[in-house]
């Protein structure tokens, strides 16, 4: 095998059945289920669809999305209910064992860290604390609960193998019910289920395996370090756990986190990968070849997956968001193609779906990942190739000609700057933030791969855009943003994204201001980047939290740990109203009571607007009536303007300027019909669906 692969993509056995590779594809919360009131929280064609896509890349195991064992758990609208499930699993079962994948059934229980929200009953609990999260206190389960539970454990294992599941892995992870009874964070019981922590669990995988015999595949993720030492489960605890555990076991997947450090299980890039390393070669040691062990916590590159797998630290490699990225990951490597591997950002903007948007599983760099049955495939070829002209580099450009050039077109992307990557490359500069580079560098790569010509340099105006129209090239405009900019506070606000490009030796000496309206990632970065450089620095937020929108990245608590760390003074609840003369004047944004900080410097961290002046340019000279009324014949023309993708239509995150991309490419590239919506920037009538993404960073040029 090319590159040193072999071993990770190469077959395991485990209960006497062979999977195709050792990579996994994790269970994780999608909200592709039915709808509760409709399809009774089952499995989707979504969902089948999903995990497919991932077999057909080479997946060697699939575990499918926690189901709740019992009605009493409902951790979110859209989870699975196990006793619901049974058709879905056969469908998932059916369509990915084909290509030489083993289909696992999660199955779990959150206990006190779900929600009572839907069931609008109380939760389940070893003990009487409260979530640290909801506040909520949970009722203490007796006999009656606890029965209920380990008959709810067997009864979905055996529903899940009769459905043709090649096994079952039970949740023992971070958010679960079981971990709840191993910890002494939330077990203080005084009977046998307290004295002896992991009486549950042996009871649950004794029960799941007379459900499912020893032919099938029996698994437990295990959370071995709570990063709770004062109660909570340690390394040298859950190793021993693990040495415990594992007689039941076909499978371990090795995981950390507890109710105190949520965020600790599937971090963002701001924690570097293989974070559990050291943890599951540990327990590997611990278990001593009783088990074969699963390597968890953001292995994104398949080197990283490779060199701890041949290094011993693993019998498996995790890779879920490597998977959500690049469904077709092993199948590139064993081509010996692992440069065509679309890099996860580690990001969790589009893969985390627990925010009040409830939106659907997708990903920054691959907007299809959740969206399998809307969304055309990538393969083929359009019947008749086109000259096409984007015009901007950024995210929104590069993935609309990476797609249009592997559909067979001809290809020109011009960019005024010199080099691509737009906002998103000057972004990357943050701390924390370096992996969203990867992105535009895979992009650039694969534009260039599929013969994609890219003018660095190169400005392009109205009379430019008219001239390829007339010819019959096809035009995209992926222009970018502009600062909005607020004069009435501070008319010589600095935009963020100079400042990052020149450095902060750019600035004056002294204080400066953070002015972060918007409450987005773009502030908290910005802040942390001139904390590191020495700077003093006030972060002024109209919030009663700085970063308020990482909220939905899970980095919320992080971040304002590591402002408060790096001496950021956190101006919260406040509106800069201006500022002259080396001082700033403040307002509280509920009193409006003013006060005055020292500010050499304010760097306007607010929303942007769209750069439209080359659109407007081309409407209003009418340069561009005349090719529009003679590309009216044409089926899917637009009716006016060109079309256009990303932050010139408005400010968009990233993943919605790779997303609007890819759209206006299959529009151009003549895709209709694919149930995908367009947007106003072809105006049409159709508005675009809700984003699925909380980056608020400008994301294209």
């Amino acid at each position: 095998m090319p590159s040193g692969f072999a071993r990770l993509t190469g077959p395991v056995t485990l209960a006497g059945r062979t999977a195709q590779s050792r990579v996994m594809f994790g269970p994780h919360e999608t909200n592709l289920g039915q709808p509760a009131l409709g399809g009774g929280r089952a499995f989707s064609p979504r969902h089948v669809a999903y995990y497919q896509r991932r077999a057909a890349g080479g997946a060697g195991l699939i575990v499918t999305e926690t189901a709740s064992v019992h009605r009493s758990d409902w951790p979110y609208e859209r989870a699975p209910l196990a006793e619901a499930a049974a058709d879905g699993w056969r469908q998932i079962a059916a369509a990915c064992q084909p290509h030489g994948t083993l289909v696992l059934a999660g199955l779990g229980h959150t206990g006190l860290q779900g929600s009572s929200a839907y069931s609008q009953a109380a939760l389940w609990g070893p003990s009487g604390v409260p979530d640290p999260v909801t506040r909520e206190v949970p009722m203490e389960m007796g006999g009656p609960e606890i029965s209920a539970l380990t008959a709810g454990f067997a009864a979905a294992a055996g529903a899940a193998v009769a459905a043709g599941a090649d096994g079952v892995e039970i949740d023992a992870g971070p958010g679960a019910l079981l971990r709840q009874f191993h910890s002494g964070l939330t077990n203080h019981r005084g009977d046998g289920y307290g004295t002896d922590r992991l009486r549950l669990t042996r009871e649950v995988l004794a029960a799941a395996r007379g459900a499912i015999g020893p032919r099938h595949v029996l698994g437990l993720r295990l959370s071995c370090d709570e990063l709770a030492p004062w109660a909570g489960v340690t390394p040298e605890a859950g190793a021993e756990q693990a040495r415990e555990l594992s007689r039941w076991l076909d499978l371990l997947v090795v995981v950390r986190g507890g109710p105190y450090s949520a965020s600790a299980y599937r971090p963002d890039a701001h924690t570097a990968p293989l974070f559990n390393l050291a943890l599951a070669r540990q327990v590997r040691d611990a278990v001593d070849g009783t088990v074969p062990v699963v390597l968890q916590g953001s292995v994104a590159g398949p080197g990283d997956a490779r060199d701890a797998l041949d290094g011993g630290a693993c019998d498996l490699a995790e890779m879920t968001r490597a998977q959500i990225a690049d469904a077709g990951l092993v199948a590139k490597l064993r081509r010996g193609h692992p440069e065509q591997v679309r890099p996860c950002l580690l990001c969790n903007q589009a893969c985390r779906v627990r925010d009040p948007r409830n939106p659907l599983v997708s990903c920054v760099g691959d907007p299809r990942s959740g969206h399998e049955t809307e969304d055309p495939p990538e393969e083929g070829r359009d019947p008749r190739s086109r000259d096409v002209l984007v015009v901007g580099a950024g995210p929104a450009g590069l993935e609309a000609a990476r797609v249009l050039a592997g559909r067979g077109h001809r290809v020109r992307l011009a960019e005024r700057g010199e080099r691509t990557g737009g906002a998103l490359r000057t972004a990357a500069r943050a701390p924390g933030r370096e992996r969203l580079a990867l992105l535009p560098d895979w992009l650039e790569a694969e534009c260039r791969r599929l013969g994609v010509r890219i003018d660095t340099g190169t400005e392009i105006g109205a009379d430019a855009l008219a001239t390829a129209r007339a010819a019959g090239t096809a035009v995209l405009l992926a222009t970018g943003s502009r600062p909005a900019g607020r004069p009435a506070a501070d008319p010589a606000a600095l935009d963020p994204l100079a400042v990052l490009s020149a450095g902060p030796g750019s600035l004056p000496d002294g204080p400066v201001v953070v002015d972060d309206p918007a409450g987005g990632p773009a502030g908290v970065a910005m802040a942390e980047w001139l904390a590191a450089g020495g700077r003093t620095v006030t972060l002024v937020t109209p919030d009663p939290v700085a970063g308020t929108m990482l909220s939905l990245t899970g980095d919320l608590a992080d971040a304002n740990a590591r402002l408060q760390r790096a001496g950021v003074t956190r101006a919260l609840r406040s509106r800069l109203r201006r500022a002259a003369q080396g001082r700033a004047w403040l307002d509280d944004a509920w009193t409006g009571e003013q006060r005055e900080i020292g500010c050499a410097a304010v760097i306007d961290c607010g929303h942007r607007l769209a750069d439209t002046a080359l659109y407007e340019a081309a409407l209003s000279e009418g340069a561009l009536h005349e090719a529009a009324r003679s590309d009216a014949a044409r089926p899917g023309a637009a009716r006016s303007g060109v079309p256009r993708a990303g932050d010139c239509v408005a400010p968009r995150t990233a993943a919605e300027a790779v997303l609007e991309g890819r759209r206006r490419a299959q529009e151009i590239g003549g895709a209709q019909g694919t149930g995908v919506p367009g947007t106003g920037a072809l105006e049409r009538e159709q508005p675009p669906p809700p984003a699925p993404a909380p980056e608020r960073q400008p994301a294209a040029r």
